[in-house]
This record gives structure tokens, C-alpha cells and sequence, in this order.
């Protein structure tokens, strides 16, 4: 076992023993290498420089109550990367092979997962470059698929704790028959510039309204909105532009085997007034209660403590991912 200060690992880049790394040339896929080295060499004229022909994907692997590792629905982020893949014109990555790379790159590095007991975890970064030269506007045809890991601890020190959001109507996160549902890098790059403005006025998130008529809730800039309602439903927005979140899904699933009813729909703005809850969802955190959203003169508030709702879904979400509840829908892969 690595010596490691398990209690204190925070949510950051950390050099382990390797990655994995395969080279898609003539249409097909090499057979992959793990290496220690933490750079990439490519042409100055790579599409995914120029261009933005980049995807990757979140995942995250568990040192479960049994001793095991497993990973949390590998074959939904799998079917994600493909679906990003078609959208910018790269190749897809076969599940299988997806699945394998997992496999490769935790196995070697399995020290770096966090023993069960720490709530730790190790995170997963499936990574998907264009870099073939290309001056002219077109897709590359090479490719590199690359999965580096990390161990990681809470996201938020002391488990989950409500933060503020904002909702700023001086930027759009998506257009509205964009890349706004595919996981590409340059939807990250265009929530910074709000993102900082965000934190300058001391709002740790922010939250963005549909940018077609500015009527409906979207997302939060680095994941999914839910809102639980008076009578304990679980309400998530509908729209062509939001990533799909599988951290996302789950709790919708879990809501269910609560027995909520799960309305995925378009939220109109004036319901944050109605909810009694909300929340931020993804890989990373799970889930972050949101204490409350400011909207122009309007504040919003939904509490300094994680609601009640909240707290089930999280509790039985990272049960079922430790392995202390019994994974009945078939969400983890043993490594």
C-alpha cells in the first residue's frame, strides 16, 4: 500500500504508476500501452489545438466494503464517449475495448485506490484527442484514446455542504442545437468566463437558463439541476442542449426505489420558487445541495443544511458504490 494520507487526498491531480494510451490510424485501433510518462507529444497542427476536436468522460472506481474494486456504470460512460465521438467525426471506441482499457489502467494501479473506509475513490479520465495535422477545417484522421487516474477524496472536506448559485443571463452555456448534450472540452471552456464571475461575487456555481428565450432552467456549469418538490418529487429539466448525466440517471433511479416520481421536463424559472430542495449532480461530488440560487432581486432559499431527500439519495447512491448496499440494477464492474 502506498504511502498515502488517505484522510487528506482533496480532489486534485496526482501522478501514479501509469495511463493507457491507444492510436486509432487506417480505421483501426492499436492494441494500447500503458506508460509512466505524463506528457503527449502531437503536431503543432492537431485538430484538437485548432479545432476543439476533444471528448472525454468522468468515471470513478471504488474500494468497496468487501475488498474489492469495482467501477460505477463504465458501460454508460462507454456509450457516451461514442455518442460525442459521432458528433465531432472521430472514431467511436468499442465498449469492449473501453472496458478492457479500464481494466488495464486500474489493475496497474491499484495502490492508488482508496481503501474502503477513507470516502475515497479513484477517478477516472477517459480522454478522446483529434491529432492528426489539419490546417483546413476538418476532422483528423488520427486519433488518441488515453485514461489516466487519481486517487481522490471528497470533493467538499466533511461530506456534502450546501453552496449559493447565481443565475447570470450575460452568458449562455449551450446553443440550443449545439454541443451543449456532448461531452466536449469547449463546453467547458465557455462556462470559465461566468464561472469566475460567479465566484467573484462570491457564488460558488452558477446556473444557466435555456439561451433560446431565457424562460427555463438548463444546468449548473459542471452538472446536472434537480429540484424536489413540496409533494417529494424528483424534478430534473428536459432539453436538447443539457449533457445527460449518469450520475444524473442513477438518482433518478434511486428516487424511484424510494418511491418518488421522477418528472424530467421542462422547469419553468418561476418554479425555483416552489422547490424545497435543490441540488447539483455529477461524477465528482454526487451530489451538492444548493442553499440557495439568486436571480436578479430575487433570492431564493432552500436552506444551510442538506434536505432530507437529498441526504437518502446520497446516502443510498455512494452505499450502493462502496458496496454496502446490494447493486441491484447491475450498476458496478468488479476489476
Amino acid at each position: 500500500m502506498k504511502d498515502i494520507d488517505w484522510k487528506n487526498l482533496g480532489f486534485k491531480y496526482t501522478p501514479v504508476n501509469s495511463n493507457i494510451r491507444y492510436t486509432y490510424a487506417d480505421g483501426k485501433w492499436s492494441e494500447g500501452t500503458l506508460t509512466s510518462s505524463e506528457s503527449i507529444s502531437m503536431s503543432i497542427a492537431a485538430t484538437c489545438l485548432h479545432y476543439g476536436q476533444a471528448a472525454f468522460e468522468g468515471i470513478k472506481a471504488f474500494g468497496a466494503k468487501d475488498g474489492e474494486i469495482r467501477i460505477f456504470r463504465p458501460d454508460m460512460n462507454a456509450k457516451r464517449l461514442a455518442r460525442t465521438s459521432r458528433y465531432i467525426l472521430g472514431p467511436e471506441i468499442p465498449e469492449k475495448l473501453f472496458i478492457d482499457a479500464l481494466k488495464r489502467v486500474i489493475n496497474d494501479n491499484r495502490e492508488f485506490v482508496p481503501p474502503y473506509g477513507t470516502n475515497g475513490s479513484l477517478y477516472i479520465r477517459p480522454l478522446l484527442i483529434g491529432t492528426g495535422p489539419q490546417i483546413g477545417v476538418s476532422p483528423s484522421d488520427e486519433y488518441e484514446f488515453m485514461i489516466m487516474v487519481m486517487p481522490v477524496g471528497e470533493y467538499y472536506k466533511g461530506g456534502i455542504k450546501p453552496v449559493d448559485a447565481i443565475i447570470d443571463e450575460d452568458f449562455d452555456r449551450a446553443a440550443p442545437m449545439g454541443a451543449g448534450s456532448y461531452k466536449v472540452a469547449g463546453n467547458y471552456a465557455a462556462s470559465l468566463t461566468s464561472a469566475k464571475n460567479a465566484k467573484d461575487k462570491g457564488y460558488p456555481i452558477a446556473l444557466y437558463l435555456d439561451a433560446k428565450t431565457h424562460e427555463y432552467v438548463e444546468e449548473f456549469g459542471t452538472s446536472n439541476f434537480f429540484g424536489i418538490t413540496k409533494d417529494g418529487k424528483f424534478v430534473t429539466p428536459e432539453s436538447p442542449s443539457i449533457l445527460q448525466s449518469i450520475t444524473n440517471l442513477s438518482l433518478q433511479q434511486i428516487a424511484e426505489d424510494l418511491g418518488l416520481t421522477v418528472e424530467k421536463r421542462p422547469i419553468h424559472k418561476t418554479e425555483l420558487a416552489d422547490f424545497i430542495e435543490v441540488g447539483a449532480c455529477g461524477t465528482a461530488v454526487v451530489l451538492t445541495p444548493i442553499s440557495s440560487i439568486t436571480y436578479g432581486d430575487n433570492v431564493y432559499k432552500y436552506g444551510e443544511e442538506c434536505g432530507p431527500i437529498s441526504r437518502k439519495l446520497y446516502d443510498r447512491m455512494t452505499a450502493i458504490q462502496y458496496g454496502e448496499r446490494d447493486d441491484s440494477h447491475n450498476w458496478l464492474l468488479k476489476v
